[in-house]
């Protein structure tokens, strides 16, 4: 059966002067989420529904209506898509291929990114205290959670990095605000012991416009940024993928 949801939308429209009928947008709204192979934000369903229909009150009513459910209609990335509830991941696991797993080394430099962009390598190497290898960001940049940001008005034009939507969309994020806090990270047993005075969580921003101290890139720029291309061996190197 041929998928209607990526081609050209077929707008519907009601008889001049009548209410649309509330109840056949919210069905036309489900048709459409369940058969989309990506998130769909609101814009996107108000070109599909009938004339006139409050996308907000049919999102409301759907979130509502699967509340409880198998699959609940959530918020990713600023856009909607049904998901399995959480709580029934575990009868899924094993029809779900397991992914690779990322190394210590790749996460804490997610988390940083996440965190702190935009940054720079040599930024993100003075939080970990190591070297970070010309692979763990090239497998980051890979994944599509990470991007090319720009270049930092500084000496060497280091590349600044951020994340993408596809972050937000994996990690089941609808902003990057959404991110845990200091104390959200301490309720959940990942700090522990005594915090030091003044220490902080950064409020992380994955702005699209880029900073007074980024340039743009430019379009000769290549794919792996030059000063990824060589390692300094007198640097410390980063711990062995766990």
């Amino acid at each position: 059966m041929e998928n209607r949801v990526n081609s050209p939308a077929l707008k519907i429209v009601t008889d001049s002067g009548d209410v649309p009928d509330h109840h056949e947008a919210i069905r036309i709204a489900e048709a459409l989420l369940f058969s989309s192979s990506e998130p769909m934000s609101a814009d996107d369903l108000r070109s599909r529904l009938p004339e006139g229909a409050d996308v907000e009150a049919v999102l409301h009513d759907l979130t509502a209506l699967y509340s409880g459910r198998g699959v609940n209609l959530v918020r990713v990335a600023g856009r909607w898509a049904f998901r399995t509830a959480g709580d029934l991941s575990f009868v899924l696991a094993r029809d779900v291929v397991e992914p690779r797993r990322l190394s210590r080394a790749a996460m804490e430099t997610l988390a940083i990114i996440a965190y702190h962009q935009p940054v720079t390598r040599a930024e993100i190497e003075g939080i970990r205290g190591v070297a970070t290898s010309k692979g763990t960001l090239d497998m980051l940049l890979e994944t599509g959670w990470i991007r090319l940001r720009g270049r930092r008005k500084a000496p060497g034009r280091p590349v600044t990095y951020g994340t993408t939507r596809e972050f937000l969309e994996h990690f089941g994020l609808d902003a990057i605000e959404d991110l845990p806090g200091l104390d959200e990270l301490k309720g959940a047993g990942l700090l522990e012991g005594r915090i030091p005075p003044g220490m902080s969580v950064p409020v992380p921003s994955d702005s699209e416009e880029l900073r007074e101290d980024e340039d743009p890139l430019e379009s000769d720029d290549p794919y792996e940024p030059l000063e990824l291309a060589s390692e300094d061996p007198g640097e410390p190197s980063e711990p062995p993928a766990e």
